[in-house]
């Protein structure tokens, strides 16, 4: 197979056509002339001896996009990213560039015992983080999310919230204690404060009852006192692009974009605070905030219509929310393994894999799992061992090499695309920031464990960056843990430091009074 960006020839003919099916039984029937049976011949040599790989070309080439079509979407995201910010606009903005009111980041003194919780997908974490100048000791537990809770109401779902807090702390002897805590809850939400965000939607597979439109933290504090046995400050809470930020500032001040790429993907960034039309806080310094973009939805008023692929149209039409988050669906990995199967079903169909005959498996919506694309991207020799454990998994029993080729290469364009999508996102933000030097968190298991999407970003991002402009990306380390963590130890120091200036202030106007 041709590698993932090879140009193709559209106009090619079907190999399997009744047309060419019929000169080849014509060859072999005896009762033809001899000058008929060459003429024949010649026919059958004019069929290109690659014409399977053409018509598997034609099938995946909507994947490969040009470099005009990366900066048309960057002008749309960066237009997207303005309404977003706009006083006038936001209302009717997809992308709605969320004021977090998070404007300070670690300066390395925060000191003290912190709770983060970590809410993003199926897991839910419980942490114990302590912080002394740049070090950091944690530990946590993790515990499931059933699918019954995924679907079920509110109650329901921050009652086994509040029952994992009871065990967490039980088993670490923190029943007594009152500590500060960072609550990373990672879907799209509307900021009012430091301490309080309104669920707008809900996404990656959830659709609790009575949640959105609400107040989390209100509904976490509420279900603890239904509990009764436990207590909890919660000083904060952000979603996991705050969390990611947040953990790589706590080792490069430089840091100033968070990035996930996992299950679903978003991006937030530090934003002045003179191009946020919607700031309601103070203007003390620094004067800047930290914004939630939710480029998740980035597509959803037709935007990358220009862009979309037939699979892509049945992910999005076959999920549980049809027309949203439209750019998520195009890059993330509760998508992606989607869009591959989509793919191979299709390639079966005409022939062109497994000699026509797949499996039951295969045909199984959701059954080609994202995992599975980092895993045979993984092969770099002719074993294919990974793709054929692969194949084991889905019981396709008859394989060649070359299907280990077709099914990489398939697995390379999509997550290739994925890859370029996601920088083109982070190129805008690097340009609109126009700072000189940029570190960019990044975290999420797409981005963790795909043996390529690091280096195809690095690439990809140089080449749509403005000159000048320096950056680099970070693996950030349980950023939605630690960040949480950190994000409530912030607001702990800043408030001291507020507490103390008001104290040195109250001393100095007594001291002021008792002189005169």
């Amino acid at each position: 197979m041709a590698s993932c960006g090879v140009e193709i020839n559209k106009d090619v003919m079907d190999i399997n056509s009744p047309e060419i099916q019929m000169v080849k039984t014509a060859l072999k029937d005896s009762q033809l002339k001899t000058g008929m049976q060459q003429l024949l011949s010649q026919l059958v040599k004019m069929v290109p001896e690659n014409m399977e790989d053409k018509l598997i070309e034609n099938i995946v080439r909507p994947f490969i996009l040009s470099d005009d079509d990366y900066h048309k979407i960057m002008d749309k995201m960066l237009d997207n990213f303005n309404k977003g910010l706009g006083k006038e606009t936001h209302p009717k903005a997809r992308v709605k560039m969320f004021q977090t009111y998070v404007k300070h980041v670690p300066d390395g003194t925060e000191k003290g015992d912190f709770l983060a919780l970590d809410l993003g997908g199926t897991n839910f974490r419980v942490l114990l983080v302590s912080l002394d100048g740049k070090e950091v000791k944690m530990e946590s537990k993790i515990f499931l999310i059933p699918q019954n809770i995924m679907l079920g109401s509110g109650t329901q779902l921050f009652d086994h919230i509040a029952e994992c807090i009871f065990k967490f702390m039980k088993d670490h002897n923190l029943i007594d204690k009152v500590l500060p805590l960072g609550f990373t809850f990672s879907f799209p939400c509307r900021q009012a404060g430091l301490d309080k965000a309104i669920l707008t939607s809900w996404t990656k597979g959830f659709k609790c009852e009575g949640v959105e439109g609400n107040d989390i933290v209100q509904l976490l504090h509420e279900a603890i006192e239904r509990r009764g046995d436990i207590k909890v400050n919660c000083m904060a809470v952000i979603n996991d692009t705050v969390g990611a930020l947040m953990s790589c500032a706590h080792s490069d001040n430089l840091c100033a974009i968070g990035l996930i790429l996992g299950t679903g993907t978003n991006a937030c960034y530090i934003e002045r605070l003179e191009n946020v039309g919607l700031w309601d806080g103070d203007w003390d310094e620094p004067q800047q905030v930290i914004i939630n973009t939710e480029w998740g939805a980035f597509g959803d008023d037709g935007a990358l219509n220009f862009i979309m692929t037939e699979y892509d149209q049945k992910v999005d039409k076959r999920s549980i929310n049809p027309g949203k988050q439209v750019y998520e669906k195009m890059i993330s990995g509760m998508y992606m393994g989607e869009i591959v199967r989509l793919v191979l079903v299709k390639l079966v169909k005409h022939g062109l894999l497994f000699g026509g005959r797949g499996s039951e498996e295969l045909k199984q919506m959701g059954r080609f799992y994202t995992k599975y694309v980092s895993e045979i991207e993984s092969d770099v020799d002719d074993h294919f061992k990974n793709t054929k454990q692969v194949f084991e998994e889905l019981e396709i029993p008859n394989h060649t090499e070359e299907d280990c080729r077709i099914v990489q290469h398939v697995c390379c364009l999509i997550s290739t695309r994925a890859a370029y999508l996601a920088s083109a996102g982070i190129a805008c933000l690097l340009n609109k920031m126009g700072r000189p030097d940029v570190a960019v968190a990044v975290d999420g298991s797409l981005y963790r464990f795909h043996p390529h999407f690091h280096d195809l970003m690095m690439e990809r991002i140089q080449q749509l960056v403005n000159p000048g402009i320096t950056f680099r990306l970070m693996l950030s380390h349980d950023g939605s843990g630690k960040g949480a963590a950190l994000v409530a130890a912030v607001a702990h120091r800043v408030a001291e430091e507020k507490q103390n200036k008001q104290q040195e202030l109250a001393n100095g106007m007594h001291n002021l009074a008792v002189d005169t």
